[in-house]
């Protein structure tokens, strides 16, 4: 089989993608998947365009056809190269011919590609580095360097391709391995899923085997461990929780998560708490979520939820920006709310904006006054991922605010299952600004700031002893401290899995 770009690229994100392109396996559609494909192909055509202009007329040329000789090639620059080589095929998006320096040395040429993204990424680093070995062995000669033109402002990054393409050699070698078998490769969902075209089939095909990577937060090392051990789903990890004495000394800050706890809480349905997490609220706080763009560093939309000590009612407040100036406007206004209602405890989820105070304050903050606020809201952040983790097991396959979120019971209007929409929502507002992709924005993260408040109310009542814990109304709460542990040297009847091993 012939080893293409395109499933070059996929084999960097995903072996069971680059299975299934590679024996024309139709995709069910994915919303993110669709919009960066289409911007990839506007971005990429139209910077083609752009970069032709700057050459002169005569030296261009379009899809030509490559001689192996470099001096029998007319054209200086090229785009929509077509290239085949040792059972590699690339089509290279641009390709620049520099003049060679003496009679005995061959022309360079030097690779380009056009990347939307205003962050580059290791994989585009490496497929450009495929172009290149592609181009060199078509050519029979080395391609140095090449270039990725990026971004909004189409910054141009050179990259030197010398030891990316030993390692692009590496992943050509595993792949045709891949390709070669007659059975697809073992399915293991990653963080790459939620922008990929497969991902509704992936993830049905791990329910049915209940597969261990489900559960998020698992690494590959931790994967392979636990099936060394002959565990190979999410119920049989289950079996493996065992409950052990927590020392005095131990603090929460040193809880080590145990994926079998995870596990046994989604067998058994039940919110399992081990330790004593601590969740103490002040009179006054606020509930933040930002909304933003990853890629670019910005952000557009800043929503809060305030709680005031002679108020039941939490007070909504949305922070709107047009456009990358008014970054600064809708700061200003997020300081001067929470100062105006004495609010110095954020709480959050995740490190997002915790980030996102950081690079306000080194961005906007030009009094020593305004600074020292942050810095007092930084430090006193409440971050309930935080207290969550190794203590809290809820019964859903990860720690995401909206898995949880969902499982006690919230609901957002749109069937989200992840961020990545607000994505094409902002990008498109930016293109035609309908105002109702601006009310989809502001309510999704309305809905977001619900959401921590209905997390953060559980998490006060698991804080509390067990006595004064009444039980949830969405699940069993089991205090793992409680839980009977097994006498390693007992005679007792034992508890099988599968009956077939209770007759053996």
């Amino acid at each position: 089989m012939i080893i293409t770009s395109s499933l070059f690229e996929a084999y960097l994100e995903c072996d069971t993608k680059c299975w299934l392109r590679a024996h024309a396996e139709p995709g069910k559609g994915n919303e993110y998947a669709e919009w960066a494909r289409l911007k990839s192909e506007a971005y990429r055509e139209d910077g083609r365009k752009r970069w032709l202009a700057t050459f002169p007329e005569n030296g261009r040329a379009v899809a030509p056809l490559i001689s192996v000789h470099a001096k029998d090639l007319t054209w200086r620059v090229a785009t929509d190269v077509r290239l085949q080589a040792n059972g590699l095929e690339s089509r290279l998006q641009a390709v620049e011919k520099m003049p060679s320096e003496g009679r005995a040395k061959p022309a360079q040429f030097i690779p380009y590609r056009f990347q939307f993204t205003n962050k580059l990424a290791k994989n585009d680093k490496l497929s450009l580095a495929f172009d290149a070995l592609v181009l060199s062995e078509a050519m029979g000669c080395e391609a140095g360097f090449g270039k990725v033109i990026h971004g909004d402002r189409r910054a141009t990054l050179k990259v030197k391709l010398s030891s990316l393409v030993s390692m692009v050699q590496k992943e050509i070698k595993d792949l045709t391995a891949l390709l070669a078998g007659n059975s697809p490769p073992e399915l293991v969902l990653n963080r790459h899923c939620a922008e990929c075209e497969f991902q509704d089939r992936c993830y049905k095909k791990a329910k049915e085997t209940d597969d261990l990577s489900l559960l998020s937060g698992m690494s590959d090392k931790e994967r392979v461990k636990y099936r060394n051990r002959g565990l190979f789903s999410v119920t049989q990890l289950s079996y493996a929780y065992r409950p052990r004495r927590r020392s005095k000394r131990a603090s929460n800050k040193s809880v080590k998560y145990d994926h079998s706890l995870k596990a046994l809480a989604i067998r058994e349905n039940k919110i399992h708490v081990a330790g004593t997490p601590l969740l103490a609220l002040p009179d006054r706080y606020a509930f933040v979520d930002v909304e933003g763009t990853p890629d670019e560093q910005t952000y557009y939309l800043i929503g809060l939820l305030v709680k005031k000590p002679d108020s039941p009612e939490l007070v909504r407040y949305s922070l709107w920006a047009d456009d990358d100036s008014e970054e600064r406007k809708i700061w200003s206004d997020f300081l001067h709310i929470l100062k105006r209602e004495s609010i110095s405890t954020l709480i959050h989820f995740g490190s997002y904006e915790t980030t996102f105070l950081r690079r306000m304050k080194a961005r906007h903050s030009e009094s020593v006054a305004d600074a020292d606020f942050i810095a007092k809201l930084i430090s006193g952040a409440i971050n309930l991922l935080s207290i969550i983790y190794g203590q809290i097991y809820f019964p859903c396959y990860s720690n995401g605010l909206k898995d949880i979120a969902k499982f006690l019971g919230h609901r957002w209007s749109e069937n989200l299952t992840s961020g990545l929409s607000t994505i094409i929502w902002r990008s498109e507002w930016k293109n035609i600004f309908d105002e109702s992709l601006k009310h989809e924005l502001c309510k999704y993260n309305y809905e977001d700031c619900q959401a921590l408040h209905i997390v953060a109310d559980m998490i006060v009542r698991l804080c509390k002893p067990p006595s004064e814990t009444p039980q949830s109304g969405h699940a069993e709460i089991v205090r793992t401290d409680t839980l009977k542990r097994p006498h390693p040297y007992r005679w007792e009847r034992d508890e099988f899995v599968l009956e077939d091993f209770r007759f053996i």
